[in-house]
């Protein structure tokens, strides 16, 4: 008799499109409706759409919160959340008054870009390797959400481990690590949600770009951004930038990943409301 390995995470069920929690206007009966362009990952869709996602919070047993994040298939995020633990280290009054200390490590895996180039803008910060860089960004990007105050003398760990990177590693970090937060039941203002944008090769811009799209072609100056935003809150709290931009073309893209936050946000709390259920359904061993 074959033995299943019920420790093991099986692949996603199912992805969800965030068009679907978008209120679209009915196209009328005489104008034909637009599939969209092709991309470099063989989904047809417009500039200004996003790849299906597919997300999962609390599949670690041994952290405080975890998640597990998808984009199109191709792009793949786990996080860790362990603590909130206590400091024993002195640290300086300033520090101290402003509550607890977060602290996040990016990592990819030895197999996650398959022989390809950096991306273009782990460069960007220009703070060493593009690890630290992403670690920092993501730290960065997380603190304005996390309620540090109510964490005096302690310090919530963020792991991040890109499993397979096929386009926007970063946005899906920050989003798969705001999962993990709350999932882990650290106290936050809002949840985070990235999105990714990058210029085409047109000259035009493309959200959610794949690893395709984020490579500079010949004519076309590159240029990548990555956007983090408290949708409730409608406040960011990320921004990176790489490659040439013009006043009048990064206020248009940043508000294209706003958009595009948007449209992600519904499907995060989707997410967690099932993680939630799924706990209260699950009887505690400890208290048989």
């Amino acid at each position: 008799m074959a033995r299943v390995d019920s420790r093991r995470i099986r692949g996603p069920e199912e992805s969800q499109s965030p068009l679907l929690f978008v209120a679209q206007p009915a196209p009328a009966a005489d104008t034909p409706t637009e599939v969209g362009a092709l991309r470099t990952d063989g989904r047809r869709r417009d500039q200004a759409d996003l790849r299906p996602v597919y997300a999962r919070a609390g599949l670690l047993s041994q952290t405080k919160g975890s998640a597990y994040l998808e984009l199109g298939g191709s792009t793949k995020v786990l996080c860790a959340v362990y603590g909130p633990r206590e400091v024993t280290e002195r640290r300086d009054a300033a520090s101290a008054q402003r509550g607890g200390r977060l602290i996040c490590d990016f990592r990819w895996a030895p197999f996650a870009r398959r022989g390809r180039s950096l991306r273009p803008f782990t460069h960007a910060a220009g703070t060493g390797s593009p690890e630290r860089e992403m670690a920092l960004t993501l730290q960065e990007s997380l603190e304005a959400a996390v309620r540090l105050g109510s964490y005096p003398r302690a310090q919530i760990e963020v792991l991040v481990l890109v499993l397979e990177d096929r386009g926007c590693a970063l946005p899906a970090a920050v989003s798969c690590a705001a999962l993990a937060l709350a999932d882990a039941g650290i106290e936050m203002y809002d949840l985070v949600v990235g999105c990714g944008l990058c210029r085409g090769s047109g000259g035009g811009l493309l959200l959610d770009p794949t690893d395709g799209e984020e490579e500079p072609r010949p004519g076309v100056p590159a240029a990548c951004m990555s956007v983090a935003l408290m949708p409730q809150l409608n406040q960011v709290t990320g921004l990176l930038c790489s490659g040439e931009w013009e006043e009048d073309s990064s206020s248009q893209a940043v508000r294209l990943c706003i958009e595009g936050c948007q449209k992600l946000y519904p499907v995060l709390q989707e997410c967690l409301i099932r993680a939630t259920k799924k706990k209260l359904s699950t009887p505690d061993p400890g208290s048989a």
